[in-house]
């Protein structure tokens, strides 16, 4: 019998916009430089970090990448199909996604601003109706305890023990706003677990600690567009290591008065 080959990334190459599909390039969030001169996005095979300051698309254009992989734009697995509001772009519909010759065997959006509601749709789900058929609980695969009954912190924790696992595809926004330092060093080790098992993250952060992760593409969103960069070249970095280096010195001129201090 043959032995049956593993699930292995990347499961994503390239993205590409889709251009005679936008409806205005002058229409969010087609305007946005980063998407304005979108063709065509190389992604890495294991780790891409999506970086820039607010507003500048990378949250907007990873929505639109789960989107595309037909996952719920509030976040979740593939068989969450909840909404709360239908606040998502067009974007999503205008992309094509290249992708590799496995599928990945599970794939999970999170997003540190609506996890809160997937916990509670859990627990909906779970709640089956007296007589009817019971699957297993859906919080079994996340640790077994309520992910309300957990801080913000620990219940991201759960999903990354519990619920993500080898040959799967992973977007994460902003994961950092759930973690201390602490927690954001334990989400590396976690990843480069699971990077050994097969998977494929692409994450939107301002985390210097996890833009760390050895090796990894990091593409910057700007009003330039977007450009491949360094790790020691962002402004995350530069700015965090100038600070931690002398924090009295820029404490006293970001409250300074004189403007030409600063």
């Amino acid at each position: 019998m043959k032995k049956a080959r593993p699930v292995q990334g990347p499961f994503i190459h390239e993205v590409l916009l889709n251009r005679d599909r936008v409806p205005s390039f002058d229409q969010y969030p087609f305007s946005l430089p980063p998407v304005r001169s979108l063709t065509r996005l190389k992604l890495h095979p294991q780790v891409t970090f999506l970086i820039g300051e607010n507003g500048t698309g990378k949250s907007t254009l990873l929505e639109a990448i789960a989107v595309a992989t037909g996952l719920n734009p509030e976040g979740g697995g593939r068989n969450f199909n909840y909404s709360t509001r239908d606040s998502h772009s067009s974007l999503g519909e205008c992309l094509t996604l290249v992708k590799g010759l496995s599928r990945p065997r599970t794939s999970y959006f999170f997003r540190a601003e609506s996890y809160f509601t997937v916990a509670t749709e859990i627990e909906r789900l779970d709640q089956n109706e007296p007589g009817s058929y019971k699957p297993p609980p859906i919080i079994d695969a996340y640790g077994g305890k309520s992910l309300h009954e957990q801080s913000h912190g620990e219940s991201f924790m759960a999903l990354l023990v519990h619920r993500l696992g080898g040959g799967g595809l992973y977007l994460f926004d902003e994961p950092e706003a759930a973690l201390s330092p602490q927690r954001q060093l334990g989400l590396l080790r976690r990843m480069h677990q699971l990077l050994q098992q097969g998977c494929q993250f692409i994450i939107a952060t301002h985390s210097p600690i996890l833009m760390a992760y050895p090796d990894a593409a990091i593409l910057q969103f700007s009003s330039e567009g977007i450009q491949r960069t360094e790790y020691r070249d962002t402004e995350h970095y530069q700015i965090t290591k100038t600070f931690l280096d002398d924090p009295e010195r820029m404490l006293a001129l970001l409250m300074s008065d004189d403007e030409t201090a600063r």
